[in-house]
């Protein structure tokens, strides 16, 4: 059974850091690519930023410099690291494995597995 558990959420203010980390378990790393997704209520879940199995990295154009996506094979673990953060960032941070779709796609619909999700609120 394939569990995601995302870690590392909490509140900073404006032009702030944080880093959030999603471990995996039940399934083989390296067999779905990778991606974040936020969330605020009342909106659609947005992606964030990708990964596919051989490190290829895309960006939502709102986090591109400020966001790196990143992964550790021996740890089974996802990183996000957000920089100069802004109020607009704020928002239910999830991450989310899938086994279709091409590898820079961060539709939301392609991905089959999602974590619980970790809340980040950034302050002005």
């Amino acid at each position: 059974q394939v569990q995601l558990v995302e870690s590392g959420g909490g509140s900073v203010q404006a032009g702030g850091s944080l880093r959030l980390s999603c471990a995996g378990s039940g399934y083989t790393w390296g067999s779905y690519r990778m991606a974040w997704f936020r969330q605020v209520p009342g909106k659609e879940r947005e992606g964030v930023a990708g990964i596919d199995r051989d490190g290829l990295t895309n960006y939502a154009s709102s986090v591109k410099g400020r966001f790196t996506i990143s992964q550790d094979n021996a740890k089974n673990t996802l990183y996000l690291q957000m920089n100069i953060l802004n109020p607009e960032d704020t928002a239910m941070y999830y991450c989310a494995a899938a086994s279709r779709g091409p590898w820079w796609s961060l539709r939301a619909d392609l991905f089959n597995y999602w974590g619980q999700g970790t809340q980040v609120t950034v302050s002005s």
